[in-house]
């Protein structure tokens, strides 16, 4: 008896959620069919839906900034353990870890099971309603589960599908796991990160990861703005590897164009001299002179009129030639005051400066806070957060 009982319970839970689900669909398929609303105060991807089967970072810090702009998440977990990075603490707020908090507002979330045919009919469901699919399975991982491009295409010929990988959908490396730090390795971006005599050092965020999701967050706009023209979706292949090789600009350029190999300067910058920070009496200051203009202001307000005047120094061509001799100079002058006098002189001088902040010193700056980059929000079950909030200001 109990047994039936509990059986009874467990198919009426099951019919609630089908019929909860199809009562969505339901909805969102005539919001669709009525089209986008007319023009009025809204945020610019009012309307959108996404349906978001990514986990970690690069994919949830995309759809995050989708859902910052006003597009509606529909974030798809595992069943039981959900994001991975619910677990990643400490810290913690109440049960959930403040990593999963800091990229995964604006979300609906949803736990379906993908190995089995009814959460696969789910999610075809949830596609046929959405504008945009963002996963970040291996490659080849949703294809096999009948959920693929080619199979949401079949039933919405519409959606904007967008595949993040470690290193691309095809090529010899396509089916290894890639996390950021491992990718950040393999692009080169450690190598040419940290001190200059020394080791290789991991930023101190997941820029990999990070550029890879603005990257896909690019992308997918541009695939909106394509569909609006030709009523067709897409699809997208973004991937950590190529985002992180694509960013590394300048210093690939060097390579490609004149066989420079790169190496790792600290602070300091391989085309610019002063570009760099420098150890004062209590603190570390970042000044950067990238004309003569600006490195004759550097050295009146340093007092060191001579080293202006001085030929070794006249442009950045020969500052970089005779880098040592001149960082010696100014380093010698900068450890002579505190940051704070130095910013005090600097002010106002039109040389672009500013001390290295802790986070919590950057925190404190009058222009963060004026620029309210502090979101703070009521969680249903961690209570009062706050996090840095979306950085665009769109009037």
């Amino acid at each position: 008896g109990g047994m039936s009982l509990v059986s009874g319970a467990a198919t009426l839970l099951r019919r609630r959620r089908r019929a909860a689900v199809a009562a969505a669909v339901a909805g969102w398929r005539r919001a669709w069919a009525c089209g986008p609303r007319g023009a009025g105060n809204v945020k610019p991807l009012e309307g959108i839906k996404v349906l978001d089967l990514t986990r970690v970072l690069a994919g949830p810090f995309a759809t995050m900034i989708l859902g910052d702009l006003g597009a509606e998440i529909i974030k798809v977990e595992r069943p039981g353990s959900g994001d991975e990075t619910r677990a990643w603490g400490p810290p913690f707020m109440g049960t959930e870890s403040v990593y999963f908090l800091s990229v995964n507002r604006n979300k609906k979330s949803i736990a379906v099971n993908l190995k089995s045919s009814h959460g696969v009919r789910i999610i075809k469901d949830l596609a046929s309603v959405c504008d945009v699919l963002i996963e970040n399975y291996v490659p080849g991982k949703l294809a096999e589960l009948g959920l693929g491009y080619r199979d949401i295409e079949e039933i919405a010929p519409h959606i904007v599908y967008c595949s993040i990988s470690g290193y691309g959908q095809t090529g010899p490396m396509s089916l290894r796991a890639g996390y950021d730090s491992v990718a950040c390795a393999v692009s080169g971006l450690m190598h040419i990160t940290g001190p200059q005599d020394g080791e290789p050092v991991r930023p101190g965020v997941a820029m990999t990861d990070l550029a890879t999701g603005l990257y896909s967050h690019g992308a997918i706009m541009a695939g909106l703005l394509q569909r609006e023209k030709t009523g067709r979706g897409l699809y997208i292949d973004c991937n950590l590897l190529s985002s992180q090789v694509a960013c590394l600009t300048h210093v690939a350029a060097n390579y490609l164009t004149g066989g420079r190999e790169a190496k790792r300067w600290g602070t300091a910058h391989e085309s610019i001299v002063p570009y760099q920070a420098f150890k004062t009496k209590d603190g570390y200051l970042v000044v950067g002179a990238g004309n003569d203009q600006q490195f004759a202001i550097v050295c009146k307000i340093l007092s060191l009129t001579a080293v202006s005047d001085d030929q070794r120094y006249k442009t950045n061509q020969l500052r970089v030639q005779n880098r040592r001799e001149l960082i010696n100079v100014l380093s010698a002058r900068f450890s002579e005051k505190t940051t704070e006098d130095w910013l005090q002189l600097f002010e106002g001088s039109g040389v672009p400066y500013g001390p290295i902040n802790s986070i919590r010193k950057t925190f404190s700056e009058p222009q963060v806070i004026h620029n309210d980059l502090i979101l703070e929000m009521d969680h249903p079950t961690a209570g009062s957060i706050a996090v840095p909030g979306y950085p665009s200001k769109i009037v």
